[in-house]
Order: C-alpha cells, then structure tokens, then sequence
C-alpha cells in the first residue's frame, strides 16, 4: 500500500481508503462478511474509511466503530458526515441553510456520530451536501469552530453534490474547510478543471469518490442489468442512464491492457492524479478489497493510456434521478 499526505492535516492516508455506504442501504452486504472485508482491508494497509449516519442511520458508523476496537492498535482515520437536515440528497441552490444545516444540528449530529463510532474525537467530519451560496453564512462556520475547539473534530470537509465539482470553490477559500470529497474517475474529469487546481494552492485534502462510476466502470453491466427495488441503484440506473453508461464503459474495453481489468484501470487513472490523496470505492467482499488494494503499488497507468483515457471524459448535468 502507498501512502499520501492529506492537505493541510499531514496525515499520511492509504492512497486507496475504503467507502462504506455499500455495507448499509445496498442489497448482498451481510454482516460476517463485511467484517471479514474490512478485516482485510486493515491487514493489507488501508487506514481511511468513509462512512455517513446517512448509511443506513448510523448503521455503517457502528460497523466502523467494531472495527476501531478490533484494531485499537492501529492509526485509523475516520470520515464521516452529518445528513441533510431535510433529507434531500442533493441539495438545490433554492435550499436556506437552516433547512439542511442549522448550527445546532451540526452539534447534535456530530454528537450522534461519536456515539455510534465510540471514539471521543472524529478525525474529518463533512457536510454530506452543499451549496456554495452558503459559503458567507456565519451558523455553519460557528458551529465548526466550536466543535473543533472542543476537540470533537479535528478536520472538516465537503461532499460535493454529483457532478457540480465548482459548487464550492468560494466555501474552500473560507480556509475553513480541510478536505472535499468528490466523483472523479475516467469519466468524471471535470473536477481537474477549477477544484483540483484550487484545492493544490490552498493544500485540501482530495477524496475520490465513486471510482467505478457506481458500478458502470467495472465493465460488468449490460443494458439487461437490474437492480432490487429496494438498492439505491435501481432508481440511479434508469433505462436512460444505463444504457448510456454501458455505451460509455464498452467504448474503454479495448483500451484495457492485457495484464489488467476495467475496475484496476479505473482506480489507477485516479491514482495517476497527485492532486488526489486517496480514493475510496465501496466494498462488499473479500475479492474486491484484495483486487483493490493491489492497485496501490506505485506502477500507475503509462502517460499513452492516460492520454486515451482522457478522450473519454463525459461531462453530465445533475438530473432528477442522478441524487
């Protein structure tokens, strides 16, 4: 496992950290199993794990907090993030801030989280949502500051609505923010345009998210793929939105070199990026945590692939099923 400085706090992360929301609100996540996954994600060098109460109440937040104690004797950070106060997810630029996060419920929802993780003190705690209108907003800013003062928190984030990368540019340069959580993978690259750039001269702390383009960029689905009614997945991938990412991801097949599959291409574009300190795909089973954590071994993709995959960016616009 490599590592990598995370902005501004100086910590050193696994370059490939773990994102939790698959282990609560997905369909195939049981228990036994989950632990066992991430389990292993510990011994073979992963120390960043993102979670939410926004997984499954809480629920992913006390799968963290068991492993904490199982590895009492490993550094570990832990990122997790307040819920929208309204449940939107995302949130809409028409949002006031007191619906989503009032000054008082950022308290009482960090207040949740340290109880559900058992720890005293969460090492980045993030805004699940965010408009940057709210960037000049003081309710929010006192509220961080108190937190951190009492040593509850010791970093704080944003996770950006999908595909708004810029939707808070003006938030980051309150100086109060320390890391932003972000989709950026093949297809998603508009992120290096003003965010990436942004977040170097001000030293944030850059977290990839959804490598795979949940799921597309595995090279598994077909236009045929279904989902449970009750995973996340199946109101995401409509007839409209699959069909067009199954186009997208067959169009990357023959650029995958011999000795590699879609999923390891997909995190070694992202790994290829310095301007990102770690990427957290979700997973669910042991194959998985031990096919990605074996892309962080410092080969990354040659500057040719790079090249060609960056013909491939899709830039999309939030729609009323992309949440």
């Amino acid at each position: 496992m490599q590592y990598r400085t995370f902005g501004r706090t100086g910590w050193q992360v696994s370059e490939i950290g773990y994102g939790m929301w698959g282990l609560a609100g997905w369909t195939g996540s049981e228990r036994e199993e989950v632990d066992q996954a991430l389990n292993r994600s510990v011994e073979l060098g992963c120390n960043f794990f993102d979670t939410a109460w926004g997984y499954g109440e809480g629920l992913s937040e006390r799968i963290l907090g068991d492993l904490l104690k199982r590895y009492s004797d490993r550094r570990l950070y832990v990122a997790t993030k307040i819920p929208p106060k309204n449940r939107k997810w995302p949130s809409k630029p028409d949002f006031a801030l007191n619906d989503v996060f009032p000054a008082d419920y950022i308290v009482e929802y960090t207040e949740k989280s340290l109880k559900n993780l058992g720890v005293e003190t969460i090492d980045l705690q993030q805004f699940h949502v965010w408009e940057d209108g709210w960037a000049d907003r003081d309710e929010w800013k006192e509220a961080i500051t108190k937190l951190t003062k009492e040593g509850k928190v010791q970093a704080w984030g944003i996770s950006v609505n999908r595909w708004e990368p810029d939707n808070c540019l003006n938030t980051l340069r309150t100086n109060l923010i320390d890391a932003v959580q972000v989709i950026y993978n093949i297809f998603d690259q508009a992120p290096e345009d003003n965010l990436f750039p942004l977040c170097r001269d001000l030293n944030i702390g850059v977290i990839a998210r959804v490598p795979f383009d949940e799921g597309t960029l595995t090279g598994t689905f077909t236009k045929e793929t279904t989902f449970p009614a009750d995973d996340w997945r199946s109101t995401y991938f409509v007839p409209e939105n699959l069909n067009a990412s199954v186009d997208h991801a067959d169009a990357l097949k023959p650029l995958i070199p011999a000795d590699m599959t879609m999923p390891e291409m997909a995190l070694r574009f992202i790994l290829s990026n310095p301007d990102v300190a770690t990427t957290i795909p979700g997973m669910r089973k042991l194959r998985n945590v031990e096919a990605n954590m074996a892309a962080s071994d410092a080969k990354g993709l040659s500057p040719e692939l790079i090249q060609q995959l960056k013909g491939h960016r899709w830039d999309r616009t939030p729609t009323e099923w992309s949440q």
